[in-house]
């Protein structure tokens, strides 16, 4: 959990294919332009939810943050603190944790009855919209969100402009990025009697990826699929959905999960999660949980 320092946003982001007259709508919203921003945003691998360093024409700040992938409107939790000495601290946390991917961009910001409203040009990913209504500032939750609403229709933002992911994310190119976790996690696989490694890797609800790899045993009904072990790490860090997951195998190009682990992962999923098989640098095979488990049986069979 986040500590009670932490805030809060509703936030919604999009594509925006005319940025020209999305700048035009604003002023003639009465925003107020605070000016354009240069950003540089620093991911680092993070346990729970995502954990960035900023560096920008206001300072420096660490920001961990937690928000559901969704492209509607959502809430984002997160904390600031202030850093002094951003590139030593940039180098500590890469050596420690390792950094995921890095971020540019510059900012356009108005600011509109208490909502930050984000003109961005992303490098290597172009024009976006972004509004965060911060609270208690935009007012109480039902207050914010009606506002959201309001910009999104003043600004005339279209369903299929939406974006669900974070620039990190889509600067990452998900499927890769969950190959490359389970590839990492499947090279310390503890199998001394199959000798057959393998590697699993979920994106948790938050955006955060958990490994794990098969732990076998000499009793070997005590053994555990890579699958379970990253189901393991998933909620032992306070998360219970999956958005994607992704499976690797030493010896084989393709490694479909085991019967078990497929009901594992749909206890967490839905039938229309994405599966990447396949190690990292190729094509990956693509499938969702419904096409792996169909007819499965879930919680609702236990509803009373």
């Amino acid at each position: 959990m986040l500590s009670t320092m932490a805030r809060v946003n509703v936030e919604l982001k999009a594509r925006d294919p005319t940025p020209e007259s999305t700048l035009a709508r604003c002023i003639a919203l009465g925003a107020v332009d605070q000016g354009a921003l240069e950003q540089r945003d620093s991911y680092f691998t993070a346990r729970r939810g995502r954990l960035k360093l900023r560096n920008g024409d206001e300072g420096s700040e660490l920001i961990a943050y937690r928000r559901l992938d969704s492209a509607e409107q959502a809430e984002s939790t997160y904390v600031l603190a202030p850093v002094s000495e951003p590139e030593a601290l940039s180098e500590a946390l890469d050596a420690a944790l390792g950094t995921v991917v890095v971020v540019s961009k510059r900012r356009r910001l108005f600011l509109w009855e208490g909502v930050r409203i984000h003109l961005d040009e992303v490098e290597g990913l172009g024009s976006f919209v972004e509004f965060e209504a911060v609270l208690p500032a935009a007012g109480h939750r039902a207050e914010a969100q009606a506002k959201v609403n309001r910009l999104r229709a003043e600004l005339g933002i279209d369903d299929g402009a939406l974006v669900s992911a974070g620039y990190a994310d889509l600067l990452m190119d998900g499927p890769q990025a969950l190959r490359r976790a389970a590839d990492s996690a499947m090279r310390n696989a503890y199998a001394p009697y199959s000798r057959f490694k393998v590697g699993a890797a979920v994106r948790g609800g938050s955006g955060a990826i958990y490994a794990g790899a098969n732990v076998e045993n000499a009793a070997y009904p005590q053994g555990q699929c890579a699958e379970a072990s990253a189901l393991g790490a998933l909620v032992a860090s306070g998360e219970t959905a999956i958005t994607a997951v992704a499976v690797v195998a030493e010896k084989l190009e393709v490694c479909p999960p085991c019967g078990g682990c497929r009901q594992r992962l749909a206890e967490f999923g839905g039938p229309e999660t994405p599966v990447y098989l396949g190690r990292p640098g190729g094509t990956p095979v693509e499938v969702t949980l419904g096409e792996l488990l169909p007819g499965s049986f879930g919680r609702e069979a236990l509803r009373e």
